[in-house]
């Protein structure tokens, strides 16, 4: 079923994806992005209504604003907090000592590890490392799409703190005919009913053995925060959030594809082949999501604000990331397309880490610009302009970003 689009929502849509200033405007019709440090439970998260744009209180959901991205480690008060359930006891009462972790399924010695286990029988490993949202950007898609409306703010890089998954995998002895690694956390279910799972997702065990998939008890540091699943959770860069579970209980090794609680139907899926605008389908016409899509953003200056230019120079700043590793190159422009700059690029810390990028943008001369960033990766592909590739859950919208500046003599 497709829904018919007038020229007025096409131009709309495209506008939107471009700028992305819509999220205030798409709160006042989706009561889920009207959430307000009020409606927070009565603990210390409620700090996060301070340094993030909440989205929604139960479950907790917040976006960083572009300008607060502006750090090359994203600090773990700025980093986004995505959740389908409620937070568990567990992750509140710093319980770790009572906690432990199941691998089971196709190995030849099943584990039962508790934190301590973790940290004295494994190679602690540091990596910055992005973790983003499959929906970061669903706000910018027409027809509006149902969810929590993220706009560019569902992303970070911070540093994590574990032990590769690679390495407990093979303490416990992988068994040939392993294809899929599945996660279960304590999270809780919205209803709070204790049978329900919330989200129990995976990813191939190819992506198990690569030396940043990470088992992580710490950020920036310090242990996991309660909102970032205390007292372990995964890290699989490159693959959307959902890939790294939180709170986890258990890890089951399976010789199929998982079929857990949002792992069948649209979640998390897209078209295997393009699609109008508004057009639904079936399971089997859709495609697990893995590797994230190339993205960039303008972290500096602040869109809507007046800078003074000085020698037709403006300087520019902000990062770029790809789900297949390392960005090419990144180029921006101040006429709409018509020419573009190369930006200085900056390696990555490690792989996965996203890149900062700088440009000292030549400018003819002062007033109104609409400047544009876009990253390419290692195989030429390049962001679209527009929120390309529309799907019915929202997910991987990658067009380029939009800051709006009046430039003055």
């Amino acid at each position: 079923m497709s829904q018919q689009l007038s020229r007025r929502d096409l131009f709309a849509a495209s506008r939107f994806a471009l700028l992305g200033l819509a999220g205030s405007a798409l709160a006042a019709k989706n009561p889920v992005s009207a959430a307000k440090a009020s409606d927070l439970p009565a603990n210390p998260l409620t700090s996060m209504a301070k340094e993030l744009r909440l989205l929604s209180a139960y479950p907790l959901n917040g976006e960083a604003l572009v300008h607060q991205l502006d750090h090359d480690i994203t600090p773990t008060k700025h980093l986004f907090v995505r959740n389908n359930g409620l937070l568990p006891e567990l992750a509140r009462s710093s319980a770790g000592s009572a906690w432990s972790l199941a691998i089971d399924g196709l190995v030849e010695r099943p584990l039962s590890l508790s934190l301590q286990d973790l940290k004295s029988k494994f190679k602690h490993y540091t990596y910055q490392l992005v973790l983003e949202c499959g929906g970061n950007g669903r706000a910018g898609f027409l027809p509006q799409i149902s969810g929590l409306q993220f706009t560019y703010g569902a992303v970070g890089c911070p540093q994590w703190t574990g032990v590769r998954l690679k390495d407990v995998l093979t303490a416990a002895g992988v068994k040939d005919k392993a294809i899929y690694l599945a996660y279960y956390g304590h999270d809780i279910h919205p209803s709070r009913d204790a049978t329900k799972v919330v989200i129990s997702r995976g990813f191939p065990l190819r992506k198990a053995w690569e030396d940043t998939t990470l088992l992580a008890f710490a950020l920036n540091g310090k242990p996991l925060p309660p909102e970032h699943g205390y007292p372990l959770r995964l890290i699989c860069p490159g693959f959307p959030g959902s890939a790294s579970g939180k709170w986890l209980k258990r890890l089951w090794i399976r010789d199929v594809v998982h079929d857990g609680e949002k792992m069948l139907g649209s979640d998390y899926r897209v078209p295997r082949n393009p699609v109008a605008p508004g057009t639904i389908l079936g399971e089997s016409e859709l495609a697990i999501i893995e590797e994230m899509p190339i993205k960039s953003l303008i972290t500096a200056p602040l869109s809507g604000s007046s800078a003074s230019l000085r020698s037709k120079i403006l300087n520019l700043r902000g990062f770029a990331w790809c789900g297949k590793g390392a960005v090419r190159q990144v180029d921006v422009t101040y006429d709409y397309g018509q020419s573009w700059q190369q930006a200085t690029l900056h390696p990555p810390a490690n792989p996965f880490a996203w890149q900062r990028w700088e440009l000292k943008l030549k400018v003819p001369r002062p007033g109104y610009y609409e400047i544009f960033s876009r990253a390419s990766d290692l195989d030429g592909i390049m962001q679209p302009m527009v929120a390309a590739g529309w799907n019915q859950k929202g997910y991987l919208n990658n067009a380029m970003p939009r800051i709006a500046l009046s430039l003055t003599a």
